[in-house]
């Protein structure tokens, strides 16, 4: 049964971001009634997660190997990284809210993460496959080439 509800949440997630990358390359904004139905699945996390989207905190890093990850600069300036595969997130909140007390499906890191990429607003860098090792390791700024 859990892992029937997973599915359909994460089609639901999909669905949601798909609107929202339809509405925004058409019109530039999201709707209230989108951000209802955002707010409706991803709850307390939204908010800060458009924040640091609108703050372009979001960066989406590849190696020439194709290798991928990214890196999120968070609201107190510390930097956490993800894998573009997962929601998992080192950050606080996501080990007390998101796995502990289930209060939503992911991080506002994460959600950030999401929704960046569904509005095309993702910076874009590279990095050798060390340089993404060290990312994913150390949770800090790097530079990329």
């Amino acid at each position: 049964m859990a892992s029937s509800l997973s599915v359909i949440m994460d089609e639901v997630h999909g669905q949601l971001l798909t609107l929202l990358r339809e509405e925004y390359s058409k019109n530039r904004t999201i709707s209230d009634d989108l951000l209802s139905s955002l707010n409706f699945v991803f709850g307390n996390p939204l908010l800060p997660a458009l924040d640091l989207v609108d703050k372009e905190t979001v960066t989406r890093f590849t190696s020439p190997s194709g290798r991928g990850a990214f890196q999120v600069k968070g609201s107190s300036g510390k930097f956490y990284a993800l894998l573009p595969s997962s929601h998992f997130c080192s950050c606080p909140y996501h080990e007390f809210g998101v796995l502990k007390r289930k209060e939503s499906p992911m991080c506002k890191h994460a959600l950030a993460i999401l929704i960046s990429c569904a509005m095309g607003s993702c910076k874009e860098g590279t990095l050798t496959d060390e340089g993404l090792a060290q990312l994913l390791l150390t949770n800090t700024d790097v530079d990329n080439t």
